[in-house]
């Protein structure tokens, strides 16, 4: 695509996850610490917020999906959290496994979960480089432009 025929990418709308149950899924997201920004039955959808962000996690029912694990390699959604550490201890107290234990990465630890269709979410921090994360960044960022 040329110059003249490209388009710009304004930044996310929402991100789609396929669900079995709309109100499994929106439980098993609210003990996972989201909040629940609406859901609306008749249409099959509710979606969770992501921080003071627009957009966020819009789950969609699809009655014929089953429960199963997460495909390897998977798409993963990673949401920054002050401290994924502490996230993964409250996930553990509200029951919520993770895929595999705390890691830590370039710029913090992250901790992986997958809901009972396979999504799977990445709570990650900035511990290690805080400068990058939403709470140290001061001024827009080439993202927020």
């Amino acid at each position: 695509m040329s110059d003249d025929e490209s388009y710009e990418l304004l930044g996310f709308d929402n991100v789609l996850f396929p669900v079995g149950d709309l109100a499994e899924a929106a439980g098993f997201y609210e003990r996972a610490g989201f909040t629940l920004a609406f859901r609306f039955d008749e249409a099959g959808i509710a979606l969770l917020k992501v921080g003071g962000e627009t957009p966020g996690v819009l789950l969609r029912a699809e009655e014929e999906l089953g429960h199963r694990p997460p495909p390897w390699p998977s798409p993963r959604v990673w949401v920054e959290v002050p401290d994924a550490q502490a996230a993964a201890r409250k996930l553990a107290a509200a029951g919520i496994a993770p895929l595999d234990g705390v890691f830590q990465g370039a710029t913090g630890w992250t901790v992986e979960i997958a809901d009972p269709w396979g999504n799977v979410i990445g709570l990650t921090d900035y511990t290690r480089r805080p400068e990058l994360g939403r709470r140290g960044r001061s001024g827009p960022t080439p993202l927020s432009r």
